[in-house]
């Protein structure tokens, strides 16, 4: 039996996405292997989000993927390096890498340890200060960091 024209759908969206993802690794520059699609998949199949490494590497291990955390992490820096992610370093030790590559801000929620995005638009930043001699300002990113109000 061949399927039920659903199933045949699902396998055709799929395959069609995978097609997309790895033109996305080309377009910047990287050759498409099947564990950088794979993370790829993970990534970016779930519109704009933040995770840490070793936040996607549960994610791919729950997904069946056999893939070591010095896999995660190189691939994640090249992604950042090839311009398909931005990474956001909210204290030395927390490291997030964002899918939405847009100018924008965030809101850290501390005792979540999560990342909300702010519009560029809703940040205004009046003065900055005189960049040193031979340095141009390249962006502003700000992190607002967010704690639980009190109960009233």
């Amino acid at each position: 039996m061949i399927g039920t024209p659903r199933m045949r759908l699902s396998e055709k969206t799929k395959a069609h996405r995978a097609d997309e993802l790895a033109d996305k690794l080309s377009t910047a520059g990287l050759r498409v292997t099947q564990a950088r699609l794979a993370l790829a998949h993970l990534l970016f199949g779930q519109g704009d989000r933040h995770v840490t490494a070793d936040a996607l590497r549960e994610e791919a291990l729950a997904a069946g993927l056999k893939i070591s955390q010095a896999t995660v992490y190189n691939t994640l820096n090249q992604f950042h390096a090839a311009g398909l992610l931005r990474q956001v370093q909210v204290d030395q030790a927390r490291s997030y890498f964002d899918t939405n590559i847009d100018a924008h801000h965030h809101f850290y929620v501390e005792e979540e340890a999560r990342l909300i995005d702010i519009a560029a638009q809703e940040v205004d930043v009046a003065r900055l200060p005189d960049s040193p001699k031979g340095y141009d300002v390249d962006r502003v990113e700000v992190i607002i960091r967010l704690d639980k109000s009190p109960k009233a």
